[in-house]
This record gives C-alpha cells, structure tokens and sequence, in this order.
C-alpha cells in the first residue's frame, strides 16, 4: 500500500510541475518579447488555461482519491491539502500570465514612451518569473531548511514586484498627464503588468503552501 501511495503522491508532484513549467516557459517567451522589443512573439504563447484547468481538475480528482483511499496523516496529509490549493492558484498563474500577453500586445506601440514602459517592465518580468520557478523548484526540495531558504527567495521576488509595480503605475500616470489621448493604451498597459505582478502573488500563495505541507502552522492568505 504504501508503494501505491508513494507512486500517487509522485504522479500528483510531476502533474503540478508540468503545469508550473508551463507556465514559466510562456513567461520567459514573453520577457525574450520584451527585451527585444519584438511583440510578435507574445502571439507564439502556447498556453491554454482551458487545458491547465482540465488538467488542474484531474489532478483534484487523483487527489481526492488518495485522501480516500488512504487516509494519510500528519505531513503527508497536509502535503495533499497543500497540493489540492495550489492547483487552484497554477491556474489562475496561468490565466494572467496569458491575459498579460494578450494585452501587452496589443497595447503596446511606438507612439508610448517605450523606454520608460521596459525600464521597469522587464524587472518586473524578471522578478514574477524568479518568484515563480524558485516556487515550482520547492515541490522537489528534500529538506525542510532548503524549503525555508527558497521560500524566502519567493517573498523577497514578490516584494520586488510590488514595489516595481508601483514605481510605473506613478510613471505612467505622469505620461498620461501628458499624453490624454494615449491614455487607454497607457492604461491598457499598466492592466497587462498588474497580471504580471499577480502572478508572482500566485507564485507567493504556491510556497506559502509549500512551507506549509513541510512545516505545519498556519496557511497565510492572499
């Protein structure tokens, strides 16, 4: 039984990182779009958020099974309580980071201050997709100090992407004040950079969750 169950938890663990590599692979695509400054890339995203929702759902399907069947206790018990809220929050990872290139690309011309748009578009880009992939690497961490380490890095990449984020809304407002009739594809812009900064408090929720299956306390909402 216990092989059974060790093979199940295992499939459920590779499930959720093909999803969170996914995810990741369209992000650095969209950042490679930005540095050189070529936004027909952004149409090359292969990323379906009705796949990695059908797949999130058949990851929860597995899971419920496993508490069923199982009955697992203590850690084990809550690394599939973790798993089963995590799929939840891969999913809305995935629907932002296709929302930002959806509109990002479309808002995005020369007619806008581009320099001042990438000088902070692209560390914030940076710092979603470190906070996500230091995240997704936690799933196959072996020890809780390592676990403890990298969730440190995550919070520290989401913190970035806050301040980041804050830093070009004000910019931007200004070119606004300056440019009214550019002001919808300003705006449109800084909505395709909120989904950025969202998903790195997805990737800040998945090790939340993380640290939480490993170390027990409280699950920390966001």
């Amino acid at each position: 039984m216990l092989k059974t169950y060790e093979a199940k938890k295992q499939k459920i663990e590779d499930e959720i990182l093909d999803i969170g590599n996914a995810v990741v692979d369209a992000l650095e695509l969209s950042l490679k779009a930005l540095k050189e400054e070529d936004l027909s890339l952004l149409k090359d995203i292969d990323l379906s958020v009705k796949k990695i929702s059908n797949k999130c759902n058949d990851i929860d399907k597995l899971l419920v099974t496993t508490l069923a069947l199982y009955s697992p206790e203590a850690k084990d018990l809550r690394e599939l309580v973790a798993y089963l809220k995590i799929t939840n929050e891969l999913v809305r990872a995935g629907a932002n980071t296709k929302s930002f290139a959806k509109i990002f690309r479309k808002a995005y011309s020369e007619d806008l201050n581009t320099k001042t748009i990438l000088e902070y578009a692209v560390p914030l880009h940076k710092a979603t997709i470190l906070a996500l992939k230091t995240t997704i690497s936690m799933i196959q961490e072996p020890t809780s100090k390592h676990i403890e380490e990298k969730y440190q890095r995550v919070i520290v990449e989401e913190s970035k992407t806050d301040d980041l984020y804050a830093m070009i809304e004000k910019n931007i407002l200004k070119l606004i004040s300056k440019n009214i009739e550019l002001s919808k594809e300003y705006f449109d812009i800084l909505s395709a950079l909120r989904k950025l900064e969202k998903t790195a408090d997805r990737a800040a929720s998945i090790a939340n969750l993380l640290l939480f299956a490993e170390i027990g306390g409280d699950i920390e909402q966001s």
